[in-house]
Parts: structure tokens; sequence; C-alpha cells
């Protein structure tokens, strides 16, 4: 296995990252996770420009795009897949111990690891943690990911892959690493940015192919639901099946089964939309 770091492809088990390095000691870091198909990487040029978003939200020198296209073209040519989850790290380099940062610039590093499709329906809980919609790194997509292996682990716990959060008002957010929509009176909706949830890649897909409205919803919500569903780069649009124990019966709902369609359709057409 090869993976990109310091300028060049290196084998993945001799790679070293410092201990020194920012990322790991306080978490001073962000990243791009993207699905890979034969061994092209969807919606890439998205993915690079939220991936510059959240550096630059975290005050990181923005990142080379054209380095980290060709990072992820040697590292997807080396290690050929049918279906891969390709993750882009970059973080504020070799620091003091502390939340100073130092001077030796950011650490970039891509990696690719084998994945699986997810099946179309999955089951969810939601946790009593809350997401904080007006904090410093609020939208951004950073390493600092511990409440998200908290509340995930969580739902393992109840036999459910994905656990989902409210902010701070009660509101519904979003989930550990996916955004959240539901169906109300046959109405598509999922909460607004302004939630604190991740402008999700997928989510704005399938917002442009499928429709559907940003609305600020109560957690009650999830409770009245007709149909629920998850979307994420590697979930694509996954159907809710059960919620908390709850069943919803039929799940993929005809408007979820839509959406499903739809951006099956429009991704297989463009690799890059």
């Amino acid at each position: 296995m090869k993976i990109w770091l310091d300028g060049g492809l290196q084998d993945a088990h001799s790679a070293n990252v410092s201990v020194f390095d920012h990322g790991l000691t306080v978490g001073d870091g962000v990243f791009e996770t993207l699905r890979t198909v034969e061994g092209t990487p969807f919606a890439l040029t998205r993915h690079l420009r939220r991936l510059a978003s959240s550096a630059h939200g975290l005050g990181l020198p923005g990142p080379d795009a054209d380095e980290v296209r060709r990072a992820c073209d040697a590292v997807t040519a080396a290690n050929p897949m049918p279906y891969g989850r390709l993750r882009i790290t970059y973080t504020g380099g070799v620091s003091p111990l502390g939340s100073d940062r130092g001077e030796a610039g950011p650490t970039l590093v891509v990696a690719l690891g084998e994945a699986s499709r997810r099946p179309d329906t999955t089951s969810v809980v939601t946790v009593p943690w809350t997401r904080n919609e007006r904090g410093a790194v609020t939208g951004l997509k950073t390493t600092s990911y511990a409440e998200n292996v908290v509340a995930l682990a969580r739902a393992r716990q109840q036999a459910s892959t994905e656990a989902l959060f409210a902010n701070t008002h009660g509101r519904l957010c979003e989930g550990t690493g996916s955004n959240v929509f539901v169906v109300l009176d046959g109405e598509l909706h999922t909460p607004p940015l302004a939630s604190g949830c991740l402008a999700g890649i997928t989510r704005a897909l399938v917002l442009e192919w499928a429709g559907g409205h940003e609305t600020d919803l109560p957690m009650a919500a999830l409770e009245r639901a007709e149909e629920i569903f998850v979307t994420s780069s590697l979930r694509d649009v996954q159907a809710v099946a059960r919620l908390d124990g709850r069943a919803l019966s039929g799940a993929p709902g005809p408007v979820t089964a839509k959406a499903m369609r739809i951006f099956e359709e429009r991704s297989a057409a463009d690799i890059d939309p």
C-alpha cells in the first residue's frame, strides 16, 4: 500500500508523521473523504473547495490544489481497487506541545483504503449530546472527531450505523459523518447550515438534483417523519429503516427511492459535478 506524504509516494508501513504534528497533539487539521470507483474519485473539485474552506476557517495556509490533485492521482494509480475510501488529511504540521502552531508548515497525507458499498437501508439513533452551532470550528471538517467517535460508539451498541445530533437549541442538526433528510407531508427537508451542520457534498447534490427545502426543524420532526435518509460520500443516499428502535415501514419510501435513483444516475453520468 502506497500513501502520499511529504510530497511523494511512500510505503504505508514505513511512512512516518512526527509525534509533534499538530494534527496529532491537538487535532489541528482538516480532512476530506471521497469515494473512488475504479480509481476515480467522485466530486473531487467540490471536496478540494471544502478542504480549502476548512483550512481557511482554521487559519491554516491554503492547500496547494494542484499538489492535492497530483497526490490523489498518484495514490489511486498505485493502489488499484474497484471501490475505495480516499482520505485527504491536511494538518498544522510540526509544532510545539500546546495550542501554538510552529513554523514548519502543514502536513499533507493522502491515503486510500478498500470500502464496500452500503446497503440501501440502515438503522440510526439519536444521542443526548449536542452540536454547537456557534463554535469556532462549526461547519469545518476538522480532524477533531472525538465527539463523533463517542456518539458512533453509542450507535454501534444499539446495532445502528449512525447517530444524530441536535444543536444547542434542540433543533435537528446532523449525524456523526452524515447529513440528515426527512420527509414531512410528502415534502423533503434538511436542516439549514445555520443549524451547525457540515455543508455536505452529497447533501448539496441531493438538493440540486432532487430538490428539497432547507428547514429549521425540531428534533420531534424525526418522530413524525414519513421517511428519513442520511447522506455522505460513502453512503450516497441511504434510507433509514429504524430510528431509536422505531421501524419506518416500507423504507426506502417513494421520496427517498426517487432521491436514490436520481443521485445514482446523475453521479454515474458526471464523476466531478
